[in-house]
């Protein structure tokens, strides 16, 4: 089974350690800084929504886009309870297929989406973004580092909640460079549990290397920062933030 399926419905009960809201006033503080008057972002691997919702609500014009028909279901839901605002934009394509029909003030891609793509997906997809932002517009994304991917190598993880029982188990390919995640899925339904598997690949990039991957594709201005945070990367950084300006005409 590919990675969200069955993980879809529980997704939001899963993560909820995740800080969207902080996310979202990171890109702000970006954008301000970089002296931005940002109107539309992209959402690129939206997932379930939330962080569209979010930005949505703070007055962007928001496109939500995902290779995922079960998370953007979960999506779709979230969009159809907002209220004064306009809700996004659905789109189901996959990062590399990226089709938009005009340009963004900005594309955002947040909590490691970029590990997922291997290397020819990666370098289209960049290729993709560079066309459909507008020129002067920004790319801020965040990738898991080689040092974490590297680090949960054995590791065996359970998350759980009334309704859901998750258990995963990371394992560190180093001929790929990549940490496979295979989850074991119980879910309850009428009383009754439910067994269901995923496999999840994360590709280890080096900033460095993404660097270049950024700059062969046209991007300029590249910019690394600390999670969250404007300090620049620590040495055993679990998470780095990267911010692009495509270059103006």
């Amino acid at each position: 089974m590919s990675a969200y399926d069955s993980l879809a419905e529980f997704y939001d009960q899963l993560t909820q350690d995740v800080d969207y809201d902080k996310f979202a006033l990171f890109y702000e503080s970006i954008f301000k800084a970089e002296g931005l008057n940002i109107k539309t972002i992209l959402d690129l691997a939206c997932g379930t929504g939330t962080l569209s919702c979010i930005m949505a609500k703070r007055g962007y014009e928001m496109i939500a886009v995902d290779g995922s028909t079960d998370m953007l279901s979960a999506a779709m839901a979230k969009f159809s309870c907002l209220s004064g605002c306009e809700p996004p934009l659905v789109l189901n394509q996959m990062m590399d297929e990226l089709d938009l029909y005009g340009t963004v003030d900005a594309a955002v891609c947040m909590l490691d989406g970029f590990n997922y793509l291997p290397e020819d997906a990666l370098i289209e997809t960049l290729r993709r973004l560079r066309l459909f932002i507008e020129p002067g517009g920004i790319l801020i994304f965040d990738i898991n580092t080689p040092y974490k991917l590297r680090g949960l190598d054995g590791q065996l993880f359970i998350d759980e909640t009334e309704e859901v029982y998750c258990v995963w188990r990371a394992e560190f390919d180093e001929d790929e460079n990549a940490c496979y995640y295979g989850m074991d899925i119980f879910a309850e339904y009428d009383g009754l549990w439910e067994r269901s598997f995923e496999e999840h690949i994360e590709y280890a990039y080096e900033p460095e290397y993404l660097i270049k991957l950024l700059e062969e594709a046209g991007f300029e201005s590249i910019k690394l920062y600390g999670e969250l945070s404007f300090e620049p990367p620590r040495e055993n950084e679990n998470r780095i933030f990267f911010s692009a300006r495509n270059p103006k005409i």
